[in-house]
């Protein structure tokens, strides 16, 4: 065998799976991307399962029965059942065909973490007057790599009403990613006819690098080269211990007393309390302070890193290799940038 092999044969178990992924490749790229998708007669596609295969033979072995011995009623149990199916096909393509998909949430507001599940969130909207039963979605490569009964999402989508849907998958790689094409499925109302249609979301997710485990603490603070120390602006006529609201800021800095004073008066400015120490001693994560020599690895050092800070409130700037910097800051935004660096270098 490995001899049948080596001579650049392949056996037809090789062969098959191959000629099958380059079809979906050649269908896939066929397809436009959208993050909105009405189903309609030309993108919904339908065959036999294979229950309606097994129904088919059975027709047939019943019909050869039926003229063999000359039984009415086995005549007239074929057909019935012949026509049963191919109702059914009627039905199913038309169970699929007029429903409405919108990708509402995914990846693209926070992003996610590699080898993480990363969610995907769908509306799926019915305008006609009557209910659409077993439809079933799933992401294209939960499909091909677990098994059925355990990628398929199934939701009945009320009369002239929306169903919502959550979706996951797992990327492998960080950087920012096109999502992964989605199937829809029904078998409604005999499972005879397998009817589906493929959709490719426009949207793109940012996989940001997959934090470490047990990463060591934040690096201490730094003071600034030419700084004045705590004291000396304490000290100072220009400390106000207060100053203006500044994007970022966490809310626990805000001065809500002095806030509820300004929205008496009418105006709408926001004070922070002032933190000299914090301004003059920042906080860098700085890749060289990792201490690893896998790039990689480093990542996702600095990617706990960060976590860490935003979560402690910290103020902190990134250094990451190749001399990118990202000057201090703190809040969700600030955060959400060094993790699309981090994700980017």
């Amino acid at each position: 065998m490995k001899r049948f092999i080596s001579k650049g044969h392949k056996p037809e178990s090789l062969k098959l799976p191959q000629a099958r992924n380059a079809f979906h490749a050649w269908m896939l790229a066929r397809l436009p991307r959208n993050d909105q998708l009405t189903l309609t007669q030309g993108n919904v596609y339908i065959l036999p399962s294979r229950a309606g295969w097994a129904m088919l033979a059975t027709l047939i072995v019943l019909l050869i029965a039926a003229i063999n011995y000359q039984l009415n009623l086995g005549y007239l149990l074929t057909f019935l059942l012949a026509g049963s199916a191919a109702a059914s096909m009627v039905v199913g393509h038309g169970n699929l065909r007029g429903l409405q998909l919108s990708l509402t949430h995914s990846g693209t507001q926070g992003g996610c973490f590699a080898h993480a599940p990363c969610p995907v969130q769908l509306k799926l909207h019915n305008a006609r007057p009557s209910r659409r039963w077993g439809i079933g979605l799933a992401l294209r490569d939960a499909v091909r790599t677990r098994s059925e009964g355990h990628s398929w999402t199934w939701v009945d989508v009320p009369e002239q009403g929306d169903a919502a849907v959550q979706l996951s998958f797992v990327p492998t790689q960080r950087g920012q990613q096109e999502l992964p094409a989605i199937t829809v499925l029904t078998r409604y109302p005999l499972g005879a006819f397998r009817v589906w249609a493929l959709w490719r979301p426009a949207s793109k997710v940012w996989v940001y690098p997959a934090p470490e485990t047990h990463a060591p603490p934040l690096p201490a603070a730094s003071p600034e080269a030419g700084g004045r120390s705590s004291a000396q602006v304490r000290s100072g006529e220009d400390f106000d211990g207060v100053r203006a609201y500044q994007n970022g800021d966490p809310l626990k800095l805000v001065v809500w007393k002095k806030a509820a004073q300004s929205f008496a008066a009418g105006s709408h400015q926001l004070v922070s309390r002032d933190r000299p120490f914090a301004h003059h001693h920042r906080l860098w994560l700085d890749v060289r302070h990792t201490g690893l020599a896998d790039h990689e690895a480093r990542l996702s050092r600095l990617t706990a890193w960060v976590l860490m800070a935003q979560q402690q409130g910290r103020t902190w700037g990134l250094r990451l290799p190749g001399g990118q910097e990202i000057a201090p800051g703190s809040g969700a935004q600030h955060a959400t940038r060094c993790l699309e660096a981090l994700a980017a270098s």
